[in-house]
């Protein structure tokens, strides 16, 4: 596990303008710095760094966090791949217990080998790109396509020669094992008498597509033919940097176009992506000539929660979808949405784009077959559902495939749906469900469970296992095990700032900004809290009751309000320092698994389930601190407030967050329209909610 202490200090050691500027274009503005930003098209900046709090946000898309979160947003990173990488920027070794000086060294060794193969394939990348505008043939095969040299470059396609050794005019060593390795060069057995093999060319005559990760590094390529040839498609071979099937082709291209479209599409082909970039459709993204698998859904979900799977409509094209709606299902929750798209069989989206134009394929695309239908779809498709055997089969079919699914209501009404389908009772296909629950593949439900990987590469298949921590229901990163930590899901990068203090010396308290997500994701969802990478840090309690001791209190004498909260009060109230917010993600998931409680018994398991994970200080840990609090201060007997009365405590902390989005505006100069819109907003709001406070408080005198 990575103490939280190693974090804060990784953190301090770090400045988020440097980690941002590698990436983002940043400039003065007063005592920040602003740039275009990398989540979303704009023309004028509204993205701002602010070195005194060691944080960036964007005014016109929303997304907001540390270092931390910045790598994982924009590179499409698990919390631990975060740190790690933030950790070799510092020259920072990353602690861990359970690897050896022998791992570590291996660890280190793999790193550099790795290293050494994208700069390799980067190499060969510019030389093919060289090649193409030299080649007229290939410039003339790809305009014939209907792509402009914009697309070429912002994909840099490339052309590799008929030449059996085209690549020895871009290595000063031709022999060099390392090319080999990277699966530029195919090297044959000596014949007899010969001391070596003969060397040529992995690709030939032929586009060259570059496989880029989410970091932007070369990791392989496909190659296709100009005219015509077998294999239609060649691609480079695994090699320690690349593995067909987590890999997914044109993801790096599309990260703004995916979350400015808010969905990805899934193709099946090269060519596929870089049309409909060409048409608009930038979130277009292809698995590499493999089934679409968990690792890519997995993968995919980091940067979007909607994703559409796009297939031909002949058989191969169903059993491919099939295939794709298996490997999704694990990762079906609730807040997001999966569809699957068939085009005619004569299509694909590329043809079919370029014969029918954007807005027919943006038809098509809204009319995608929904996940819950799919499913009904996929198992019936060889049952006579007139017969009760074909509805037997459909059962018994369909069944193992819910099974699958996150524990939500999605998974409820689609076997609600099924019954239906089979003329059966909803209690008898549930009752099925729960008889197979432990024979059945294990998925995460995004309530109580925490995730840990299988595997040894970064985008492992997740297993979800019981929480027996109690505190929060979102899980926590395999090697980072703190209560104490939230962050960002997930996917989408909305909610709040997080609090990046962490403990630093001289570092102002800082934004928690709520409500403002670009996609309206709930935190349950168990992602959006480790996206912005925010460890945060326990400060001292004041020995008076504060007012969030008395919206504790409220809620926990009336826990049925927290449901008739608004979203944005929830997303507020959650990313309040220790040992609130913790507090109040610990309530949302007792009230989602038990329902409405009295006071007691909340007051019973917050000591049950005290944050500390098994340390357990003499006094208690900060839950069991906060329900002592509440008892000290506040009477249990005395809660007669209503809702309206509790949104009127709450209303403080809205006004002390905008001021705080005020105050980085007027510092950072001028910004984007966007920008500047949201500050006239924000100053509306502000006076709005003062008048609001000020009605309510008694006039003195």
């Amino acid at each position: 596990m990575i103490p939280q202490s190693f974090i804060q200090d990784l953190l301090a050691r770090t400045d988020v303008v440097e980690v941002v500027g590698r990436h983002v274009t940043l400039k003065k503005a007063g005592i920040n710095f602003k740039g275009l930003c990398p989540f979303h098209g704009e023309k004028s900046p509204s993205f701002i760094v602010s070195p005194s709090r060691q944080t960036y946000h964007c005014f016109g898309c929303g997304v907001h966090g540390n270092a931390l979160g910045f790598l994982m947003e924009n590179g499409g990173l698990g919390f631990v791949e975060a740190v790690k990488e933030l950790a070799q920027m510092q020259g920072m070794p990353v602690p861990d217990d359970n690897s050896s000086p022998q791992d570590r060294e291996r660890a280190k060794a793999q790193k550099e080998k790795q290293a050494t193969l994208t700069d390799v394939m980067a190499q060969a990348m510019k030389h093919w790109k060289q090649q193409l505008k030299i080649t007229p043939r290939a410039v003339k095969y790809l305009k014939g396509r209907g792509l402009t040299g914009e697309i070429a470059a912002r994909f840099a396609l490339g052309y590799a020669p008929e030449n059996w050794r085209g690549l020895a005019s871009a290595f000063p060593k031709y022999d060099d094992p390392i090319l080999v390795e990277a699966g530029l060069v195919i090297t044959q057995d000596p014949q007899p008498g010969e001391n070596e093999g003969k060397r040529y060319d992995r690709f030939r005559d032929r586009i060259m597509f570059p496989i880029r990760n989410p970091q932007g590094e070369v990791i392989g390529f496909g190659g296709r033919v100009l005219d015509k040839g077998e294999p239609k498609y060649l691609n480079s071979p695994e090699t320690p940097v690349f593995t067909k099937g987590r890999e997914l082709y044109g993801l790096y291209e599309g990260r703004a176009a995916l979350r400015n479209k808010g969905y990805a599409i899934v193709t099946e082909g090269y060519m596929d992506v870089v049309a409909l970039a060409q048409w608009g459709f930038g979130n277009a993204v292809a698995t590499l000539g493999t089934a679409c698998t968990a690792e890519h859904v997995q993968k995919l979900f980091r940067f979007t929660e909607h994703v559409v799977f796009s297939f031909d409509g002949d058989a191969a094209g169903r059993r491919a979808a099939g295939r794709a709606l298996e490997a999704a299902l694990p990762f079906a929750t609730d807040t997001r949405r999966i569809g699957f798209l068939f085009l005619p069989a004569e299509h694909d989206p590329d043809s079919y784009i370029r014969e029918f134009g954007a807005e027919a394929f943006e038809a098509c695309v809204k009319k995608a077959v929904p996940l819950s239908r799919q499913i009904i779809e996929h198992a019936s498709a060889d049952c006579d559902l007139d017969t009760a055997e074909g509805r037997a089969r459909l059962l018994a079919q369909a069944i193992p495939l819910i099974r699958q699914l996150p524990d939500g209501a999605l998974k409820g009404q689609i076997a609600d749906d099924l019954a239906t389908q089979a003329r059966t009772q909803p209690e008898e296909v549930r009752k099925r469900l729960h008889e197979g629950h432990n024979q059945g593949p294990r998925s995460g439900s995004g309530h109580g469970a925490r995730q840990t990987t299988r595997g040894d590469g970064p985008d492992e298949i997740p297993v979800f296992e019981p929480d027996d921590f109690g505190a929060g229901d979102h899980w926590q990163p395999p090697d980072f095990d703190d209560g104490s930590y939230s962050g960002h899901q997930g996917g989408g990068p909305d909610g709040g700032y997080g609090d990046t203090s962490g403990g630093y010396p001289n570092r102002s308290r800082s934004s928690k900004w709520s409500g403002e997500g670009r996609q309206g994701k709930r935190w349950r969802d168990g992602t959006r809290w480790q996206k912005h990478g925010s460890p945060v840090a326990a400060r001292p309690l004041p020995q008076a009751a504060t007012p969030l001791d008395r919206i504790a209190w409220l809620l926990v004498n009336h826990s049925d309000f927290w449901e008739q909260l608004p979203e944005s009060v929830h997303d507020l109230l959650c990313e309040q320092d220790p040992p609130y917010g913790e507090f109040f993600r610990w309530l949302d998931k007792t009230i989602v698994d038990q329902g409405v409680l009295p006071a007691d018994d909340l007051m019973r398991q917050m000591r049950d389930n005290d944050d500390d994970f098994g340390q357990k200080p003499e006094n208690g840990g900060r839950f069991t601190q906060l329900a002592d609090r509440i008892s000290r201060f506040l009477d249990l007997s005395e809660a007669k407030e209503t809702v309206t009365s509790l949104l009127y405590m709450i209303k403080p902390l809205e006004l002390e967050l905008i001021r705080e989005k005020l105050e980085l505006l007027n510092q950072s100069g001028e910004l984007s329209e966007a920008a500047e819109s949201q500050k006239l907003e924000l100053i509306r709001q502000s006076l709005a909610l003062k008048l609001e406070i000020s009605q309510k408080r008694p006039i003195s005198g």
